[in-house]
């Protein structure tokens, strides 16, 4: 854990204020759940809260049929990481935080697919890999990540066959969201 120098006091109803700085730099936003965790040494550990990262291993299968039906790099993602990906830059993008560009795709809730060669990077730490087509999954009309394929930087755009199926994916993901 990385010690931050920052103390705060519980107010009188139990809260706890967490501090812009940590709220900035770890995407939390009003509204999101956090997961209270204890451990025996007596430390308490709050962790952002992805109900799709619950599917990890579903969004795993998932992927590995895009890549399977499409010959190419697909990828789901929570609001924060990339959580699942199959056809390459598994090293470069997994578990890696999403850029500011995705998170503006999904935030608008309408899918993109590039027209030209991709530019918009999947994730904030690596511009080597790019959007091709982003498909948003609402679950209850929240936002709940992103079904992605994805191409190296100025590669074609993905076809109609690679939009209709991030669509229907990210519809079937939200519906299981839901239930």
């Amino acid at each position: 854990m990385k010690a931050t120098g920052i103390v705060r006091r519980i107010d009188d109803l139990g809260r706890v204020v967490i501090p812009k700085e940590i709220r900035r730099t770890m995407r939390i936003r009003e509204g999101d759940p956090l997961e209270i965790f204890t451990d025996k040494d007596g430390e308490l550990i709050f962790k952002k809260y992805s109900p799709i990262g619950e599917l990890g291993d579903f969004a795993s299968q998932i992927c590995d049929s895009l890549r399977k039906s499409t010959d190419g790099i697909a990828a789901v993602c929570d609001r924060d990481t990339v959580i699942a990906i199959a056809g390459g830059a598994k090293r470069e993008l997994l578990d890696k935080p999403v850029s500011q560009q995705l998170g503006s795709i999904m935030e608008e809730r309408a899918i993109y697919r590039s027209n030209t060669g991709s530019s918009l990077p999947v994730c904030s730490t690596d511009d080597r890999y790019c959007i091709s087509v982003a498909a948003p999954i609402l679950s209850e009309g929240d936002v709940m990540g992103c079904v992605l394929f994805v191409t190296e930087k100025n590669a074609p755009p993905a076809g109609e066959v690679e939009h209709r199926l991030a669509q229907a994916v990210s519809n079937f993901l939200g519906k299981q969201m839901e239930s």
